[in-house]
């Protein structure tokens, strides 16, 4: 790696290897900062470091970094970087008022409970989408749109965006896959709508696929709403399956990974069964990369859209894996999915005694404690809280 030189303001300036640089010296986050954007750090690209290191900028920041161990590697070196100003962005965050600094407000997680497909040539069923409490509407150009009717589906849904108040839905579009050779007409019409919230993009295979849509997002889309524009990346493929952690990383404005079961199997060869086994792996796959990487699981569609039986069985199968939504195909479907995914009432009671236990044992020194004759430490509490958190959802 070449060397370069850089100085710190306030630091004596030294020939060093640029990451060393960075984790050799008690340098404030605000300093990284300045490093960051040196041509030093050029080589790298990484986005979400670039992201953390975006918003910790816009921080007055005092706070040390601990001193690295050079006998760490470059490469694991970069990624304590980025766990650093990640803990360090939080940190003076929640001192900022205390310190009259002002601090970027972090993006509030939308819930998708239920991502309800509204097919974009059906000025009809458009129409009628109005009706739907889905937590997100995506108008779809992709699978349920015929052929020659690609353009005027494009122009229905770009009306949908600009005219329709669906309330606190969230207004996504599923585009043409990548590649296709049809993304990119759909593209240049609906990334002009200011209201366009979520991008889903089909049948992804590897990070270029997002990255691809993320560089049209920042040419096409009005500059107030390109951060705002979040990425739902479908994974329908064998190759998506492997290629899932480079997926999850491809763009800080990737919000959730979506498991597609029908083209997941045309691609695979297997045959859909009641019992969902031969799609196990790749289900779990999807929900521990999405965990992983601070994601959202969105589960397979139900098929059998008239059986309120298999809809709530495939719902409780999802909830257990540790999917956060589903994908719905009916207007029926929608208030069942996002009912079943809301935490249960006996649950809700749990997690409010766990918090509040914690919380006043925390006040006499003792982390872990006994309920109802279970152990309750932090992985438990943490539970708890993310329970809380989604029972809360339709109070928000």
């Amino acid at each position: 790696m070449p060397m370069r030189e850089w100085q710190a303001p306030g630091k004596t300036r030294d020939t060093v290897n640029p990451l060393q640089a960075a984790l050799g010296n008690h340098y404030s986050s605000l300093e990284l900062v300045q490093y960051l954007s040196t041509p030093a750090f050029n080589c790298y690209k990484t986005p979400t470091l670039k992201m953390m290191a975006k918003r910790v900028s816009l921080l007055r920041c005092s706070s040390r970094l601990p001193l690295i161990t050079s006998s760490t590697s470059s490469l694991n070196r970069l990624s304590l970087l980025q766990s650093q100003l990640s803990r360090t962005l939080a940190s003076e965050s929640s001192g900022a008022s205390a310190n009259n600094t002002s601090a970027l407000p972090t993006r509030k997680e939308r819930p998708r409970r239920a991502l309800f497909y509204v097919p974009g040539s059906d000025e009809r069923k458009l129409n009628s989408s109005l009706k739907s409490k889905a937590d997100c509407i995506t108008y779809d150009l992709e699978d349920s749109v015929a052929l020659n009717r690609k353009g005027q589906a494009r122009q229905l849904v770009f009306n949908a965006l600009e005219t329709f108040n669906v309330g606190r839905s969230e207004k996504a579009v599923r585009i043409n896959a990548v590649g296709s050779g049809l993304e990119i007409d759909d593209l240049n019409v609906v990334l002009r709508s200011p209201n366009l919230q979520a991008i889903l993009v089909p049948k992804v295979q590897s990070a270029r696929d997002v990255q691809f849509v993320t560089r049209m997002i920042d040419t096409i889309a009005p500059a107030s709403n390109r951060e705002n524009i979040r990425i739902l990346a479908a994974i329908e493929s064998a190759l998506g399956i492997m290629n899932i952690k480079e997926i999850a990383q491809s763009d800080p404005r990737v919000d959730a990974l979506i498991f597609a079961a029908e083209d997941y199997c045309a691609d695979t060869g297997l045959l859909r069964s009641g019992t969902r086994l031969e799609m196990l792996y790749a289900r779990q796959t999807v929900v521990t990369a999405a965990i992983a990487y601070g994601l959202q699981a969105i589960d397979l569609v139900c098929v059998e859209f008239q059986d309120e039986n298999t809809l709530r069985a495939e719902c409780d199968e999802g909830r257990a894996f540790g999917f956060t939504g589903k994908q719905a195909i009916h207007p029926k479907q929608v208030d069942v999915i996002q009912m079943l995914y809301m935490p249960a009432e006996k649950d809700v009671s749990r997690a409010t005694k766990i918090v509040e236990g914690y919380h006043e044992h925390l006040k006499k020194g003792v982390g872990a404690f006994s309920l109802d004759g279970k152990m309750i430490d932090m992985p438990v509490v943490k539970w708890a809280e993310r329970l809380l958190a989604k029972a809360n959802i339709d109070k928000q």
